[in-house]
C-alpha cells in the first residue's frame, strides 16, 4: 500500500497550538462503523454513544517533562537533553542536542548543579546514554527543571504542565500524552459510571517515535518504533467480562488500541494480564480482536495514526471524514477535536 493513499490537504491554521480551556469543550466527530454517516457532535455528546456494559480503556501514562537545558561542564556550551527511555536505575537513553559536544566522559550541568550527568555512551542519530545524579527523588527534581516535550508541530508554549496530562495520568514514563483522553474530566468520567458505562486502564508509555514520520513509499516495509505496555490482572478481568456479557470496548486513543490489539494477538484473542514492549502496526487490512469503537484525535496526513484509523473503518470513508472536518475546521492534532468511530 502506498504512503500517498493515507494523504490529505490540512491547512496550517488548523493545528491547535494551545489547549482549549474547559477539557470538554473539543468538538466530536462520530462516524457510524457500519453506515459510514457522520455527524458533527461535542465531546460531552459521547454520553448518547455509549450505554451500560460498555468499557471505555484509557492509558494512564504519565508524560514526563523530560526535556532538560543545561551546560558542559567544562565549556558551558549550551546544550538539550530529552529523555526517551530508562535503561536502568539512574541511566537512560537521551536524544542530545548538539550531539556532537557530547562525548563519553562528558558532564553535563542542570539547574545549576542541583542535576548532573556523564555520558557513557554514544548512540546514533543524537542519541546518549546519560548517568544523572542527584540529592532527593529523581522525579522530583525533573518536575522542577524539566519541560514537557511538546510534539514539534506545536511551536507556542505551554502555561500549565497539567493541561498535557490526561486527568487519570499516573504512571511515570512518556514522552508526550496519549491525547484522547486529554478531552476528560472526572465530571464526565463519574457521569459515565453513573450511566453504567465500565472505566478500564492500561499503561502505554507513549515513545518519541510516534512523531516520526513514514520515511517509506510502500508502508509494508515500515518498522514501528517499540514501546513498553502494561495490563493489570484486574484489567484483563474486566475485558473479558465485558466482552462476555456482549458489552462493547472503547479504546481512548491509539495507544490503548495498540496494547490491547497486541495482547489479543499474542493469546489468541484472549485478555490476560502482562507487560512488555509492542511494534505492532496497525494498517488496512487489519482483523481487529478486541476494540470495537475508538476515541481518537485527528492526525498527521500519510502518518501510521491515521493508518490504524483507516483500518477500523476503511480508507476512504475516513478521509471523506477527514475532509469533512477541514471543511468544518475542527482542530487538528495533540489539542485539537476529537472523533468518535462507534
Amino acid at each position: 500500500m502506498d504512503i500517498n493513499d493515507f494523504d490529505f490537504e490540512l491547512p496550517e491554521k488548523l493545528i491547535a497550538q494551545t489547549p482549549l480551556q474547559d477539557r470538554t469543550a473539543s468538538r466530536l466527530l462520530v462516524m457510524n462503523r457500519k453506515s459510514k454517516e457522520i455527524e458533527h457532535k461535542h465531546f460531552p455528546d459521547i454520553k448518547n454513544y455509549l450505554k451500560k456494559g460498555d468499557c471505555l480503556v484509557l492509558n494512564d501514562t504519565r508524560v514526563l517533562p523530560a526535556r532538560l537545558y543545561g551546560i558542559k561542564k567544562d565549556t558551558g556550551a549550551k546544550l538539550e537533553v530529552l529523555l526517551l527511555q530508562q535503561e536502568e536505575e539512574d541511566c537512560w537513553e537521551v536524544l542530545a542536542k548538539p550531539a556532537k559536544k557530547i562525548k563519553v566522559g562528558t558532564e553535563l550541568v542542570f539547574g545549576d548543579g542541583r542535576l548532573r550527568a556523564f555520558c557513557l555512551e554514544t548512540r546514533e542519530h543524537g542519541g546518549r546514554i546519560l548517568q544523572f545524579n542527584y540529592d532527593g527523588i529523581f522525579y522530583e527534581v525533573l518536575d522542577e527543571l524539566g519541560e514537557m516535550p511538546l510534539p514539534p508541530y506545536i511551536t507556542e508554549q505551554l502555561s500549565e504542565k497539567e493541561r498535557y496530562q490526561t486527568v487519570f495520568a499516573k504512571e511515570e514514563g512518556s514522552a508526550a500524552a496519549p491525547t484522547a483522553g486529554l478531552h476528560f474530566t472526572n465530571e464526565l468520567l463519574d457521569e459515565l459510571k453513573d450511566m453504567g458505562v465500565i472505566i478500564a486502564f492500561i499503561t502505554l508509555h507513549v515513545g518519541l517515535g510516534t512523531f516520526r514520520p513514514v520515511s517509506v513509499d510502500n508502508i509494508d516495509d515500515h518498522t514501528m518504533h517499540s514501546e513498553f505496555y502494561h495490563m493489570t490482572a484486574e484489567t484483563a478481568e474486566t475485558l473479558k467480562a465485558v466482552k462476555k456479557n456482549n458489552g462493547r470496548i472503547i479504546s481512548v486513543g491509539t495507544t490503548s488500541t495498540r496494547t490491547i490489539e497486541t495482547i489479543a494477538r499474542d493469546n489468541d484473542g484472549e485478555f490476560v494480564a502482562s507487560s512488555g514492549w509492542t511494534d505492532i502496526f496497525i494498517y488496512p487490512p487489519y482483523n481487529f480482536q478486541a476494540i470495537d469503537g475508538l476515541i481518537t484525535n485527528f492526525h498527521l496526513p500519510k502518518s501510521t495514526l491515521i493508518m490504524l484509523v483507516s483500518a477500523l473503518v476503511d480508507r476512504v470513508s475516513i478521509l471523506r471524514a477527514y475532509n469533512e472536518a477541514v471543511y468544518e475546521e475542527y482542530r487538528f492534532f495533540s489539542f485539537g477535536d476529537a472523533m468518535l468511530i462507534i
